[in-house]
């Protein structure tokens, strides 16, 4: 079972988000498992504080190490095998498919969210082995790119999806973009479904989709081509589409 812990000021938050749809499902199911610690009830002080002012000055407050520390002990002393600790910071590696992939291959994941200005330094160099953003914006706290992170994650952990939510073909697989979707009814303010999808030619439907998805690419993340999975046969499409476009 893939455990995930989030250590958070708002665990309320994480835990309300996350046990709805198919994470909420995979949880049921036993297949995940997702708790939040709330480093507010590590605090040594009468009124909860878990931040200080910077050393140095500056504006805003700065998390202290030994609440989140703590946190971090007591989150991880029942846990068996590798931890990962992910840092959820704009300074961090980009978010993307393939890290999702990797890190589902863990047995425990655990997800630091900051606030303030951030957290004192010395605790994340002693605990933190990821540093990772899930894009160039700030957000008010870490809680909302975990969730983020989870969710994505969860899908790539086996059984967390049944075959009419498989992940098997969907957007990023090879590096392309998923085809468009269609469903009922057929015509829909005089815009008909594409015929190769009414056809129940399979092989000319693949070809058709495999299409769309280097179509989409091309038009909205030509970055990803670089990195796709194309065939010589793909190659020659996206030529003649490129050629088509001039």
């Amino acid at each position: 079972m893939m455990n995930f812990h989030v250590l958070t000021l708002f665990p309320e938050m994480v835990l309300n988000g996350l046990n709805t749809s198919i994470t909420g499902k995979a949880v049921k199911n036993g297949l995940i498992n997702i708790e939040a610690t709330d480093i507010r009830n590590y605090s040594k002080d009468k009124h909860n504080h878990v931040d200080d002012y910077p050393y140095g000055g500056g504006a805003g407050m700065v998390m202290q190490p030994m609440p989140v520390y703590d946190a971090y002990i007591d989150a991880v002393k029942n846990m068996n095998g590798t931890k990962r600790v992910i840092y959820l910071t704009p300074q961090g590696k980009v978010f993307n498919q393939r890290m999702a992939e990797e890190f589902a291959k863990e047995e425990n994941l655990i997800f630091l969210c900051g606030h303030y200005e951030g957290i004192d330094e010395r605790v994340l160099d002693k605990i933190v082995t990821d540093d990772v953003s899930i894009g160039d914006y700030v957000l008010t706290g870490g809680e909302l790119a975990a969730m983020v992170m989870i969710d994505a994650i969860s899908r790539k952990v086996d059984g967390v999806l049944n075959n009419s939510e498989s992940s098997e073909i969907e957007t990023f697989y090879d590096n392309l973009l998923e085809y468009p979707q269609y469903t009922r009814p057929e015509v829909w303010e005089g815009e008909r479904v594409p015929e190769v999808l009414l056809s129940g030619n399979h092989g000319k439907i693949e070809e058709w989709r495999r299409q769309k998805s280097i179509e989409r690419t091309c038009d909205f993340r030509p970055d990803l081509l670089a990195k796709a999975n194309l065939s010589d046969k793909d190659k020659n499409y996206l030529a003649e589409y490129k050629s088509r476009k001039k």
